[in-house]
């Protein structure tokens, strides 16, 4: 389990949007997503992680195993 913690997102828009961007993942298996964190299942890599939410417009602060 993976805990990422995003600055930047403020709305359920946000939430839907980061989730999307998640879903393109290789190796995410289940999240779950709220306003500021995500919670991530799976093989993914962080590389991975950080670079899908990242490219939707939100920043990583951190990502926590």
């Amino acid at each position: 389990m993976k805990t990422i913690i995003i600055e930047g997102m403020s709305c359920q828009k946000c939430v839907e949007g980061v989730k999307k961007a998640l879903n393109t993942v290789d190796g995410v298996d289940s999240m779950e997503v709220t306003v500021g964190k995500a919670i991530v299942e799976g093989t993914a890599n962080n590389a991975d992680l950080k670079e899908a939410i990242e490219d939707f417009g939100f920043d990583v602060v951190s990502i926590e195993e």
